[in-house]
This record gives C-alpha cells, structure tokens and sequence, in this order.
C-alpha cells in the first residue's frame, strides 16, 4: 500500500499503515466537566485527544477558552490536543460567534502553544483559513482541513476532490466524514481514502458516521486514513464505538494481517 506524507505530532506519527492513531473526544460543557473527561481519556490510553469547544459553554470567553487550553495540554502530559470548533452547518453545537470570530479565536488558541493540531472546515471562508493557517505556521501547530455531512455522502470522484482541496488549500492533515445511507456509500468513502492515499502528500482522516459506517471507524486505517475516533464519557458524532472496543478490534485486524504475512 502506497504512504502519505508521515508526518510527527509531539511524538506521534501520521501517516503509518500499521495502524490508525486512536483520538477521543471532550465534549463536556463545563471546565469542571470538560477536566473530568479528561481525566477519564488519558487512562483510556488516547493516542490524540480533541477539545470540541463548540460544546463549551464558555465559548464566547476567549480569556477562559485560551486559560482551559493551556490547562488541558499541561494535564494531558504529552498526548497532542486537536482544537476544533465545529459549525453548526457541520455538525456542531451552535455558538454565538461569527465565522471570523471563530477563525480568530483558533488563531489565539494556535499561539498559546498549548494544542498540537487545530481543525478548520474547508467551507470556511478564504480569508478565514488565512488567519488559522498563518497562526498554525507560527506556532507549529498542524493545521486540519476537513468537511463534513452529517446527511449524505457525495460520490467517490467528490470525496476525493475534498482531499485534493485540502491540499490544495495548504492543510497538514485532511479529514472527510460523511454519512451513509448505503453499503455502497461506505464503499464510496474507503474508494476515495484509498485513492487519496496512493496520489496524495499528506495523511488522511476519513470516516462514514452512524451505524453503517462502523467498519470505517475500525477498519478505515486500511484504506489510508491515520486516525480513528472512539467515544469517551460522550459522543462527538454519530457511530464512535467505545474506546475498549475498538482497540479490541483493531487489536484483531493487526494480528490477522501479521498472521496471514508470515
């Protein structure tokens, strides 16, 4: 199988086909509770660890969004943070900030340098990616590009060309989750990953959400895509399996490939 770009965040590595780097997500919406998950998290044995801070109810505060970020990178001890305010067109919480307002606040939280990885949609506007990116660079931040349905799941030619646009738009990292309606829409989603994976320079995130996208949580690393999620004390999106299944699964798929390679 052909590689992407490896690339290394605070240790970790992007990019490997021996298996995909396990993120779970904080989603709680008080700093109390959001310290609670984390807790729970690291004695999971996360490999990534992603503040959604579209759930927290202390948004619109950049003061207290940048003091909890210096608090998590310190308490997480090494495991790299992804930073990501998820819009509300893509499955997020809404927020009483505009887009710019949300570019903004990414760019501060980039400059504490207290996350390894920020997560930007592409549908943001240029001159907002521009802010983010520009911050990233300074701060050696790795910059996520991705794109969201949480309704449907655009044909394989589409999906691919959002991988392309990541790259395109100068992202380290791309990331598509879509959501299927079909068996064929699971398939459509590990075509394109694969296909980005062979002809692209970076590494990939890809995942179909809800039920029928499970196999892509716990397989998906096959087709190219570096990091999976898994449901911690709660859920970012629909069809995260709980953290001890999925290394349970992935465990056996591991073993099963070195079996039938010797």
């Amino acid at each position: 199988m052909a590689m992407s770009k490896r690339i290394l965040v605070r240790g970790k590595a992007f990019g490997d086909d021996e298996g995909p780097l396990v993120c779970i997500p904080l989603v709680g919406r008080t700093a109390d509770a959001i310290r609670a998950e984390l807790e729970s998290v690291i004695s999971a044995g996360a490999d990534l660890i992603e503040w959604r801070a579209d759930f927290f109810s202390e948004i619109g505060d950049s003061r207290a969004v940048l003091g909890l970020a210096r608090e998590l990178a310190t308490t997480a001890s090494g495991v790299p943070l992804i930073f990501t305010i998820r819009s509300a067109a893509e499955g997020g919480q809404p927020i009483p900030l505009t887009v710019e307002q949300v570019s903004r606040l990414c760019a501060d939280v980039c400059s504490t340098g207290s996350m390894g990885l920020v997560d930007t949609e592409m549908s943001t506007e240029p001159h907002c990616i521009d802010i983010v990116r520009t911050a990233a660079r300074g701060s050696e931040t790795l910059l996520i590009l991705s794109f969201h349905d949480f309704t449907s799941t655009p044909d394989t030619d589409a999906l691919f060309r959002k991988f392309v646009r990541a790259q395109e738009l100068g992202g380290d990292v791309a990331k598509v989750a879509v959501m299927p309606q079909t068996p064929a829409d699971v398939l459509a989603l590990l075509d394109a990953t694969l296909r980005a994976h062979t002809e692209l320079d970076l590494p990939l995130i890809s995942m179909s959400m809800g039920p029928l996208g499970v196999l892509t949580r716990a397989a998906g690393w096959m087709f190219g895509s570096s990091v999976t999620f898994a449901a911690g004390v709660g859920r970012s999106a629909p069809g995260q399996l709980p953290v001890a299944d999925l290394n349970k699964i992935v465990g056996i798929l591991r073993e099963a490939l070195q079996q039938v390679g010797q």
